[in-house]
């Protein structure tokens, strides 16, 4: 299988990019090719010209070419990114604009979506410094609805797995541990089955959410 993985955090020594390191290795270890993006690393433009608005066919750089390419090949999609404001990052936002376009991601059939993708599940891991009764009672927990709702179910994808680790920056290292032990389990059931160590990550990742 080909996994895409896309990953949304400015900072290296983040959890966000210890849960991609984990999920990464995982999947190499039950015998499937990554397909890894770290947006911030690569620059990836997260900015939408009026060209590809209207046309979303039309020439776009190497890099969105790339992942457009990338993300037809998928057969499920892992999104790695902190809770900021309760949306994601704004060069995830532009990664959803400038990738999951209609043509590419899906198309309309007499006014209804039909998805071009082979992917059929996809997995959202966040972190967040929220606890969890304010984020689902107050702020009415955005993300799910944005990534649920507003984005994979309109495409076609209704398999979506999400999971957000809170409150990272009170978080010590065994608690770490344990989170990214969740993220090896859930990746591992799915991908089957090579369980990873996941204590070397927590020595080189800090509480950066």
């Amino acid at each position: 299988m080909n996994i895409l993985i896309i990953l949304g955090h400015p900072d290296v020594k983040s959890f966000n990019h210890a849960i991609a390191q984990v999920c990464i290795e995982t999947i190499v270890k039950n015998g499937h090719s990554v397909m890894f993006h770290d947006l911030y690393a690569e620059n990836f433009n997260p900015v939408i010209s009026k060209q590809e608005l209207f046309a979303p066919n039309c020439p776009v750089d190497k890099i969105t070419e790339q992942h457009r390419a990338d993300l037809i090949n998928a057969d499920a999609i892992l999104i790695i990114h902190p809770n900021w404001w309760g949306q994601p990052p704004a060069i995830i936002k532009g990664w959803i604009d400038r990738i999951l376009v209609q043509g590419i991601a899906y198309k309309f059939v007499e006014n209804k979506t039909v998805c071009l993708l082979k992917a059929k599940i996809v997995f959202i891991f966040n972190t967040s410094n929220t606890d969890e009764r304010n984020e689902t009672e107050f702020y009415k927990d955005t993300l799910d609805t944005l990534w649920k709702n507003r984005i994979f179910n309109f495409i076609g994808i209704h398999q979506v797995l999400r999971k957000n680790f809170r409150i990272v920056k009170e978080s010590n290292q065994i608690q770490r541990t344990a989170w990214l032990q969740e993220v090896n389990e859930m990746i591992d059931a799915f991908f089957k089955n090579n369980n990873l160590d996941v204590s070397q990550f927590i020595k080189t990742y800090s509480t950066v959410y």
